[in-house]
């Protein structure tokens, strides 16, 4: 399956006739557990925390989608991240790239630092900044391209190839981009993590994340997790997810004709300081963005100039709910400053940038026009 085209690969990887009846679309195995033939003989499932097969089918396509020979899925994004950061010991070291989602840096902080991790973030997009960070202590590199919130791009072959250098995995957050848009593995990442509430999945319905790599070791360690830990996808969620991703290559072409639209006509709104999206030429990441991505991706930030118009502006939308997420058909408008960065400390999010004046977007399938006419009257 790996030699068809992406679209081919979103409807058919790991998705066979079910062998029983013929059904054409994967079946929701709601089961917990499989009558075995004698002890230790069974057709390949014992339990469904241990492996069911509409996850198969899911953790098949999402390995086919992002190039890779392995997939888990995981109850959602944090408990993907979860399994791969169990890979480390008390006392390694992780270096991560500064701006993250807010989850990720809530259970980087809360969690593991607290358990022994070492922990450095990197402000800064710069390849030579993370030589820096490193030590010899380092084993693994975390990044996000684009971040979340503002959309900055990282060189994931230059940094990946310095991680390799200095014996520490690579580890890429796309869940921004989407496996339609960019593939870090191909770049040299070792691990791939989604947050499959979002674009995968597309229909703000369900939380669910995954894990993707190429190595078959990194692949047994994180399934003992996945399998001990338990944090895995319900039958019903898996096919959820399935399905939402039949649709991804259509979805995405639209997000990102729509979210280029409008951030192209709010970078000239007297109202707006600042424009975030890579395909805006000005954008600092641009150039690198067109070289390692096939597209722009669907979500634009921005900074108001008066940043006293933050409550009123949310309260006036309406087609953009106030909502935490992304990614799905209806267009989300986002306060990353008291939402979903609001665990980070208050400095911190300053120096990053994430102000009380930045707006998120998350530019949903609807009219661009219409989106636009109401970003323009909340902004009045």
């Amino acid at each position: 399956m790996h030699d068809k085209k992406f679209a081919t690969r979103a409807i058919h990887a790991g998705q066979n006739a079910d062998p029983v009846t013929g059904a054409t679309i994967m079946p929701i195995y709601a089961t917990s557990t499989y009558t075995q033939e004698a002890p230790g003989e069974h057709r390949g499932y014992e339990y469904s925390r241990t492996g069911n097969p509409t996850r198969t089918a899911l953790e098949e396509c999402l390995a086919s989608l992002e190039g890779a020979k392995y997939g888990l899925a995981f109850a959602s994004g944090s408990a993907a991240t979860d399994a791969v950061v169990n890979l480390l010991k008390q006392g390694d070291h992780l270096v991560s790239c500064a701006e993250v989602y807010g989850g990720t840096f809530r259970l980087f902080t809360g969690v593991y630092e607290r358990w022994g991790l070492e922990l450095t973030h990197v402000n800064s997009s710069k390849t030579e900044d993370f030589r820096s960070a490193l030590t010899k202590n380092t084993q693994m590199v975390w990044l996000e391209s684009p971040t979340n919130p503002l959309l900055n791009i990282y060189n994931i072959k230059s940094i990946a190839d310095l991680a390799h250098e200095n014996g520490a995995l690579m580890v890429v957050d796309n869940t921004f981009a989407t496996p339609y848009l960019q593939n870090p593995l191909a770049m040299g990442a070792d691990i791939v993590v989604h947050s499959t509430t979002k674009y995968l999945n597309g229909h703000s319905d369900l939380i669910g994340g995954a894990v993707v790599t190429s190595s078959l070791p990194l692949y047994n360690k994180m399934s003992y997790f996945q399998n001990a830990v338990g944090a895995v996808p319900s039958p019903f969620d898996a096919w959820l997810t399935l399905r939402g991703i039949k649709t991804l290559q259509v979805r995405m072409e639209a997000h990102q004709r729509g979210a280029a639209k409008i951030a192209d006509q709010l970078q000239s709104h007297p109202m707006v300081e600042r424009v975030y999206y890579p395909g805006l030429e000005e954008h600092p990441g641009h150039q690198l963005a067109g070289k390692q991505m096939r597209g722009w991706g669907g979500m634009v930030s921005f900074k108001l100039k008066d940043p006293s118009m933050v409550d009123s502006f949310f309260r006036k939308l309406h087609l953009f709910a106030v909502a935490e997420s992304l990614g799905g058909v209806e267009s989300l408008a986002c306060h990353p400053y008291t939402m979903t960065h609001a665990t980070m400390p208050e400095a911190k999010r300053e120096a990053l940038g994430i102000t009380p004046n930045l707006v998120r977007l998350s530019v949903g399938l609807e009219d661009p026009a219409d989106l636009m006419a109401e970003l323009q009257k909340s902004l009045e």
